[in-house]
C-alpha cells in the first residue's frame, strides 16, 4: 500500500461531483460571474455557519487577513502581534498594510500563541494581535480576548485552518473582532480555486471590508477608501462553496476519528502525539514531533508515505525581513521537530494503520 499524498484532493471531490458539475453549469448559464445571487447566498449561509452577523467573500485568504486589519484600524507603522510559525501569511498581511509584525512566542503544549508572552510584546504601537488557529485548533481565546480588552487592541483570528472548529457552541472566526479565512482547496471547507472571506458581528467593519474588496467604492466608481484593491470570490467558487459547507461536520468529525486511531496505533516512544479530541480540534492537519524528524521522514518516504513541514522557517528568519531578532525559544525547539502526516476524510483506516505501522518500525 502506498500513501504518497498528505491530502487527496480529486477524491474529495469525487463524491460531490453531481451536484459540483450542477453548480458550475448553474453558475455558467446564469451569465452572472462576480458579485451576484450565488456570492450573497453563500455569504449569508456561511455567516450563519459561524455565528456571526456579516461574511464578505473576498479573493484568497491573504486578502482576507490585510483587509480584516485595515478594517479595524491598522495603519503603516502600526505593531500587530502574531505568531512566527504559521508560514508568514499574517506576516505578509500586515508587511502589506507598512504595518510591523512582533513576533510573540508559542506554547509547548499546542504549539499556539503564548498569551503571557504576546503581553510583553504590547508596546503603545501595538494596534492588534492576530490569533492563528493553527493546524485546526481553536486557541485558548478568553486570556488572549482579555490582555486585548484591557490594551484596547483589536482581536483578529486568523481561522485558514480551523473552519468548523468551536469551544461552548462558539465557532471559529466568531471570537475576535473580525476574522479571516481561506477556502484554498486544501482547507477544511476548500473551493476549487481560491477564495477567502472575512467574517465579524460588526456593522461597521463588514461595511469597511465591502468597500475595501472593491476598489474602496463608497458607491459604484466613487473611490474613497484607500488600502482597497480587486479582491473578489466569484460566483463560481460560491456556488461551489455552498454544496461543500452542508458537509463540513461531518468531513471533521471523520478527520478526528482519523486523528484518534493514530493516536491509538502510534506507540513509537521517540513521537510525541497532538491532543486532538473535542469540537475545539478539527484535525485540519497531523503534526506529530521527533527529535529527529529528518530521519523519521526519510523512513516514511522510502516506504511511500506522504509526509510534509509545516512550516520549516520561522517567520523572524525568513530572508525577505531585513533584520534579525532574538530567537523565540519555544518556536525554535519545535521547527526542527514538526512532521505532518496524511490526514483527510477520505483516509481509510486501514491507510492509517499502515502509516502507524511504519512509524512503529522505525527506530532513531
Amino acid at each position: 500500500m502506498s500513501i504518497d499524498k498528505i491530502n487527496d484532493l480529486a477524491l474529495h471531490n469525487r463524491a460531490l461531483a453531481s451536484d459540483l458539475h450542477a453548480a458550475a453549469g448553474r453558475v455558467i448559464d446564469s451569465g452572472w460571474y462576480a458579485l451576484g445571487p450565488e456570492v450573497t447566498a453563500f455569504e449569508q449561509a456561511f455567516a450563519a455557519y459561524c455565528g456571526v452577523t456579516h461574511a464578505i467573500g473576498v479573493a484568497n485568504g491573504t486578502d482576507a487577513l490585510e483587509l480584516a486589519l485595515r478594517a479595524v484600524g491598522v495603519q503603516a507603522g502600526d505593531e500587530v502581534i502574531t505568531v512566527a510559525n504559521a508560514g508568514f501569511y499574517a506576516s505578509t498581511a500586515i508587511r502589506a498594510i507598512g504595518a510591523q509584525p512582533v513576533y510573540a512566542d508559542i506554547r509547548d503544549d499546542n504549539l499556539l500563541l503564548c498569551a503571557a508572552d504576546a503581553a510583553s510584546r504590547i508596546t503603545a504601537k501595538t494596534r492588534a494581535i492576530v490569533v492563528t488557529h493553527l493546524f485546526g485548533q481553536l486557541a485558548d481565546m478568553a486570556p488572549l480576548l482579555a490582555l486585548a480588552s484591557a490594551n484596547s487592541i483589536a482581536v483578529v483570528e486568523d481561522c485558514a485552518q480551523a473552519h468548523g472548529a468551536q469551544r461552548d457552541g462558539q465557532r471559529a472566526g466568531s471570537w475576535g473582532d473580525v476574522a479571516a479565512f481561506s477556502f484554498f482547496p486544501t482547507k477544511n471547507l476548500g473551493a476549487l480555486g481560491d477564495g477567502g472571506a472575512v467574517v465579524t458581528r460588526c456593522d461597521d467593519v463588514a461595511a469597511r471590508v465591502r468597500s475595501l474588496r472593491q476598489y474602496g467604492w463608497t458607491s459604484k466608481y466613487t473611490v474613497a477608501d484607500s488600502g482597497a484593491r480587486n479582491s473578489r470570490l466569484d460566483e463560481l467558487q460560491a456556488a461551489l462553496l455552498a454544496v461543500k459547507l452542508p458537509h463540513l461536520d461531518g468531513w471533521n468529525a471523520q478527520r478526528r476519528v482519523i486523528a484518534q486511531r493514530y493516536a491509538g496505533k502510534i506507540t513509537n516512544p521517540a513521537i510525541r502525539l497532538p491532543d486532538i479530541n473535542g469540537d475545539d480540534h478539527v484535525a485540519h492537519l497531523y503534526v506529530i514531533r521527533c527529535q529527529h524528524r529528518d530521519a523519521l521522514r526519510a523512513h516514511l518516504q522510502q516506504h511511500g508515505i506522504g509526509c510534509d513541514i509545516h512550516y520549516p522557517l520561522p517567520d523572524y528568519r525568513q530572508p525577505v525581513l531585513a533584520k534579525t531578532m532574538a530567537p523565540l525559544p519555544v518556536t525554535e525547539k519545535n521547527v526542527t521537530d514538526i512532521l505532518t502526516l496524511p490526514c483527510y476524510p477520505e483516509l481509510t483506516l486501514a491507510e492509517v494503520d499502515t502509516i502507524a505501522g511504519c512509524i512503529n518500525c522505525w527506530s532513531p
